[in-house]
């Protein structure tokens, strides 16, 4: 339980992380079915889903897991079987002690989020709107914009607007909004300390021309401009293609750093939970604690 509850937290600070459950253990195992683990952005793990050769596995692929954003079923076993069932990943790891483990790997990507600022009624909708397909809608004050955000909307007539759009500009926002008339976004963006090419990043005024008029109207205009930048599986309508695409903004997840365990040729993450060893200057990382003592008692018949 302390486990899931620390979960609840990564989730409640948007943090991505992947859940290791152990589903099935054939012994002989240290695991047992429902031993849970949690893999972090920076390879570190908290719980238990095996010793250190199946911890090491199930990092290596949870960090994968955390660049793409999907889940799977990995299988580690000692045997050298290659079962390419679709949903099925299967690891063969020969410096296991003979049983074979199933974990799910359960990958949480934060919902994509919207910063809003602003008191208006669009202000409070835009936060509805964006709960409602499952979006993060949050508002808040110039001064904690989000460094995830994935938009940014300004709907605060007037108070603090150069301020924050000034802020989502410089912070790369993929997608920045100001919630106004033509003439008075216009003057608006008179104001700002940009130059022509980041003013025109700004949307204003915000969303798409759908006729809108109520406040949810026009915060659902909004989101529609939002979701139509995403990057799409095919090509966008004739006349769009010099638009920008929004890209998904969650907490950067640095691309996996991988060296080979020199003993067992196994791949395994560089990470600062990674089983490792100084030989002559250069580090060394390991898959296990066998392959790491068989090392360090005799670096030269490895390298």
């Amino acid at each position: 339980m302390d486990l899931l509850h620390r979960a609840d937290r990564l989730r409640a600070d948007r943090t991505p992380f992947v859940l290791a459950t152990v589903v099935r253990a054939e012994r002989p195992t240290s695991a047992k079915t429902g031993d849970r683990a949690l893999v972090l952005p920076d390879g570190t793990m908290e719980g238990f889903v095996g010793g250190t050769c199946a911890e090491s596995t199930v990092r290596l692929q949870g960090l994968r897991l955390l660049e793409t954003g999907e889940s799977t079923l990995l299988r580690i076993t000692p045997s050298g079987d290659d079962d390419e069932r679709e949903g099925l990943l299967t690891i063969s790891n020969p410096c296991l002690s003979g049983g074979t483990l199933e974990i799910f790997l359960e990958t949480m990507i934060p919902a994509p989020l919207v910063y809003v600022h602003g008191e208006a009624p669009v202000a409070r909708a835009m936060v509805d709107v964006a709960q409602a397909v499952g979006w993060a809608g949050v508002r808040g004050p110039a001064s904690a914009l989000p460094l995830d955000a994935s938009a940014v909307v300004v709907a605060s007539h007037g108070r603090d607007e150069v301020e924050v759009l000034t802020a989502a500009v410089r912070a790369d926002v993929p997608y920045i909004a100001l919630v106004a008339s033509r003439k008075r976004a216009a003057a608006v963006l008179d104001e700002l300390p940009l130059t022509a090419q980041e003013k025109a990043r700004i949307h204003a005024p915000a969303g798409l021309d759908i006729g809108a008029r109520t406040a949810p109207e026009i915060a659902l205009s909004i989101l529609a401009e939002v979701i139509s930048r995403r990057p799409r599986q095919t090509a966008p309508p004739p006349g769009r293609l010099d638009l920008p695409l929004l890209q998904p903004q969650v907490r950067p997840v640095s691309q996996v750093a991988v060296a080979k365990d020199v003993v067992c040729a196994m791949d395994v993450a560089i990470s600062p939970d990674a089983l490792q060893y100084e030989h002559e200057g250069t580090m060394y990382y390991f898959c296990g604690s066998g392959c790491r003592r068989a090392f360090i008692d005799d670096p030269a018949r490895y390298l």
